[in-house]
């Protein structure tokens, strides 16, 4: 059985355990059904998500050129802190950042390796979750903008962490934390402008993932190194496929390379 196309995140369907589905531009897999299956992948080429054009991927699926221009590729992506749309004011599109600044956007507690606070549009939960690897998170506060979560996030940084350790996430070396209780506790933190947005009562989500083994140490596959490489899939969590001799294959971290599949 034989998929090819370039790499996009993906894509994911609550369940017990999670669904996931690789998407392609006249195709589609779900991973699931490959688990304890062979899976060869083939790097082809690379296919920049914003030109298409065969050039080496700089950052998030973009060519270099194509990093520093596209606006969905701003600094506000990855620090909302520095949203400007609420001004009035453009970074690189202003349209385009109206349309994804000026949403409701959820600053929650995630669980992936250790407790860390993050940002997402409202529309984006649980799929963030899922992305990170949490098995378990909950809802701080729900505000009208990007702006407003970063400030919140940033204030909150300092207090509890905001990255995850992706090697404990994937060895599923972790606790169970009450979540509850260390968002009572951080609430104090939230800056003042956004106390009344504060959310108080909602539960704990829990998210199961599709994981029939997890590997006992990591090895992170690279395909501009490594490229091509067949293994038996034991596991999807997070954004990472995971192999039985313990290979890991990010797939975020490889959008924008274009990919053959074979499964047997």
């Amino acid at each position: 059985m034989q998929y090819q196309g370039v790499l996009k995140k993906m894509q994911t369907e609550i369940g017990s355990p999670i669904q996931y589905y690789l998407i392609f531009d006249s195709d589609f897999l779900n991973i699931n059904q490959v688990l304890d299956k062979n899976l060869t992948i083939d790097f082809i080429k690379y296919q920049c998500l914003n030109c298409k054009k065969d050039k080496p991927i700089y950052r998030q699926g973009f060519c270099k050129s194509c990093f520093f221009e596209t606006p969905s590729a701003g600094d506000w992506i990855m620090r909302p802190e520095l949203s400007t749309a609420h001004l009035g004011i453009e970074d690189r599109d202003l349209e385009f950042e109206k349309k994804v600044q000026l949403q409701p956007h959820i600053v929650y507690l995630a669980n992936s390796s250790n407790v860390k606070v993050g940002v997402t549009r409202k529309s984006q939960v649980p799929t963030r979750w899922i992305d990170q690897g949490a098995h378990e998170a909950i809802e701080i506060a729900e505000v009208p903008n990007r702006y407003l979560a970063g400030i919140a996030e940033v204030a909150l940084k300092d207090h509890v962490g905001d990255k995850t350790n992706w090697r404990k996430m994937l060895t599923n070396t972790i606790d169970d934390e009450d979540l509850v209780e260390w968002r009572t506790k951080l609430k104090q933190y939230i800056p003042s402008e956004v106390q009344q947005y504060l959310i108080n009562n909602n539960a704990e989500t829990h998210l199961e993932f599709p994981v029939l083994k997890f590997p006992e140490k990591v090895k992170s596959l690279n395909l501009s190194k490594t490229p091509s490489y067949t293994g038996k899939l034991k596991g999807i969590k997070g954004q990472y496929l995971i192999f039985e001799d313990n290979t890991v294959f990010n797939i975020r971290s490889n959008e924008g390379l274009y990919v053959g599949l074979s499964i047997n």
